[in-house]
């Protein structure tokens, strides 16, 4: 009898075993771009903020305007949530910059950057992502 618990236990504990490693392997839910820039603004680039959220670069080519947003993976209570977008090299200095406590989101911020390359970037609490000298053009 001892051997029937002993299996069942390990039957047991493997199952929950596999349920955990299919668990963390299921991706965390990530930040998707809604529109936040308004019509006529699509997706270009995009850069994870650690595990917080992800930046995102759009442009309209009806404008001939970027565009940022720094968006955090979910919402919740208000957070220093940061973005900037800029002419590469930007320096210490950010063109176009938002920063504030929010509960989702920084931006949309714009930049008029024809035939340039880009700087852009968004942190949450600390953690940043973005990229440099990127979408030429």
């Amino acid at each position: 009898m001892k051997l029937v618990r002993s299996t069942a236990a390990t039957v047991a504990l493997s199952a929950t075993v596999v349920a955990g490693a299919l668990a963390a392997a299921t991706p965390a839910y990530a930040a998707t771009y809604g529109g936040e820039c308004g019509s006529g603004y699509s997706v270009v680039n995009s850069a994870a903020i650690g595990t917080k959220g992800t930046v995102f670069l759009t442009y309209s080519s009806a404008t001939g305007k970027n565009c940022a947003v720094a968006k955090r993976d979910t919402a919740g209570s208000a957070v220093l949530i940061e973005v900037g977008l800029g002419i590469n090299p930007v320096g210490t200095h950010w063109p176009a910059y938002e920063g504030n406590y929010f509960t989702s989101y920084a931006g949309p911020i714009y930049l008029s950057a024809a035939g340039k390359c880009v700087d852009w970037m968004g942190r949450i609490s600390g953690t940043e992502g973005g990229k440099r000298g990127t979408n030429c053009g």
